[in-house]
């Protein structure tokens, strides 16, 4: 049960992080690193386009 509840718990700060990143960009992209099953690193590449 405790196992579930951490993975509940990650999903959660991971969702809220990647929202995050989606609120503060308009082009770009995020990469999700994951290592044996869990996330591990969130990465965000922004581009800025000059008109």
């Amino acid at each position: 049960m405790k196992k579930e509840k951490n993975q509940h718990v990650q999903f959660d700060l991971v969702a809220e992080k990647i929202q995050s990143m989606l609120e503060t960009m308009s082009f770009g992209s995020i990469t999700i690193i994951v290592q044996d099953g869990k996330v591990i690193q969130l990465e965000k590449n922004e581009k800025v386009r000059i008109k």
